[in-house]
């Protein structure tokens, strides 16, 4: 095997590999040697077939095969001699003159080939005590846990008849038919449908115009729908809908004591009110980790700067816009409703894949230098969380993640990179500033696409 550089360029590395005739021979007559041991050819006695004719019949097959392991060989040892550190799976670039290839497939010429690797930066990561960020935090309020306990009452509460027309907070079963501009629209049609007054089930507006209604009533009620609504075609547009009123109930007294949370499966209120203040409290901190993580991602990709890999970041960025587009067609949006235009839009999602790749490679590097590792029952653990998200296709579910290693990398991945925040977290310095609860379950816009690439 002859191998020669033809590009050492950043990131880049490009080789000739030329695989000699008699090796590839040799490998031939080896692989036809040990078939005609096993093969059952009509007219010859096992094992006695000549090699000549197993090579006239098998030779091109077999020829093949010794080619694709050869062209193997020769790249994991180009990437051993020179220590490279690929990013990706490599390109290779076969000869193209079918002449050459023939004699390459009969043993009696060289095969040559290109192969290019792209590898991974060396990233200096020094220390970590310059960054300092701050950690979002609020407190739960009694008034929030008595909101939560009121909502779970609202659950179970029962209703009864009542003759006077309808106020907030009762229960109206209606019919309905949706128009757009005087026709009737798919999806726009329900009959004894059960709506609490007050409870913004429906489209805003619609409960509001309900309100004084009585049993047997019809009202007309105009409404239009949200810009970002789920359908494209009722998106922004104004609609009216006939309503019949068939019944009015209001709500019966449920009183907040022990009897009410011995129906949740709790011994007394008191346990109730405890275990819905942890639960808002838990919420509270899976958002205050979600800020401080976004801070520290955010402080890693000002901190770092190096060439990316050309092949990841395509990558990267192709598996955002294919998302991204994808939901394009589901809403009808273009890009001139959106205010911008395909270029610019391509500049932008291109700029948040070279982030995303960025940061996956920082943390990976940390990760790497502090020993981070995730125990196969932790990703067990949370594909078996996984799992319980598709009742009644459990084994299913499973079956394809313990049989896919690409898709079980996806539960580990995620794994690793919390472990090495968790990490980093010990090593910065971090300041608690408290802030309201909007502020704190804010979401960010672009949250999900500024995460690494993982």
């Amino acid at each position: 095997m002859q191998v020669t550089q033809t590009l050492s360029q950043g990131l880049k590395h490009e080789f000739k590999v030329v695989l000699p005739a008699g090796d590839l021979a040799a490998k031939l007559e080896s692989q036809l040697v040990e078939l005609r041991g096993k093969a059952q050819i009509k007219g010859f006695r096992p094992g006695k077939a000549p090699i000549s004719y197993l090579k006239k019949i098998y030779g091109k097959g077999i020829m093949s095969e010794v080619l694709q392991e050869a062209v193997n060989e020769a790249n994991r040892k180009i990437v051993e001699d020179n220590s490279l550190r690929v990013a990706m799976e490599p390109r290779l670039d076969f000869p193209t003159d079918q002449a050459e290839v023939e004699k390459a497939l009969e043993a009696e010429g060289d095969f040559s080939y290109s192969v290019a690797f792209e590898v991974l930066p060396a990233i200096e990561l020094g220390g970590f005590d310059d960054i300092a960020i701050e950690r979002p935090i609020a407190e739960v309020s009694e008034e929030e846990v008595q909101k939560a306990i009121s909502d779970l009452a609202d659950r179970i509460r029962e209703y009864e008849d009542k003759e006077s027309a309808a106020a907030k907070g009762d229960r109206v079963t209606i019919d309905f038919t949706g128009k757009l501009d005087g026709e009737p629209f798919e999806g726009g049609t329900g009959g004894d449908v059960n709506l609490v007054l007050g409870s913004g089930s429906f489209i805003p507006g619609f409960e509001e115009q309900l309100e004084g209604a009585a049993k047997d009533e019809q009202r007309v009620v105009k409404v239009k729908f949200p810009e970002d609504y789920g359908v494209p075609t009722l998106a922004g547009r104004d609609a009216e809908f006939d309503v019949t009123v068939k019944a009015v109930a209001g709500p019966k007294e449920l009183p907040i004591d022990d009897a009410f949370a011995s129906k949740y499966g709790f011994e007394s209120l008191a346990e109730l009110t405890f275990a819905v203040r942890g639960n808002l409290e838990a919420d509270y901190a899976k958002a205050s980790r979600a800020k401080l993580k976004r801070s520290l991602l955010d402080a890693l990709d000002k901190k770092y700067s190096f060439e990316l890999p050309e092949g990841l970041v395509a990558q990267e960025f192709d598996t955002i816009w294919n998302q991204l587009e994808a939901e394009r067609k589901r809403s009808g949006k273009s890009f001139e409703d959106e205010n911008t235009t395909e270029e610019a839009a391509r500049e932008e999602y291109r700029k948040i894949a070279e982030r995303r790749v960025r940061l996956g490679l920082v943390l990976a590097e940390i990760g790497q230098g502090a020993g981070v590792t995730v125990e196969d029952k932790d990703v067990t653990d949370a594909l078996v969380e996984r799992v319980r998200a598709f009742p009644g296709r459990e084994k299913q579910v499973w079956d394809y993640y313990r049989n896919n290693p690409q898709a079980l990398a996806q539960i580990r991945a995620p794994l690793y990179e919390e472990r090495v925040v968790d990490h980093l977290v010990a090593k910065i310095s971090i300041t608690d500033k408290t802030v309201t609860k909007e502020e704190l379950l804010a979401a960010e816009e672009d949250d999900d696409l500024a995460q690494p690439a993982v």
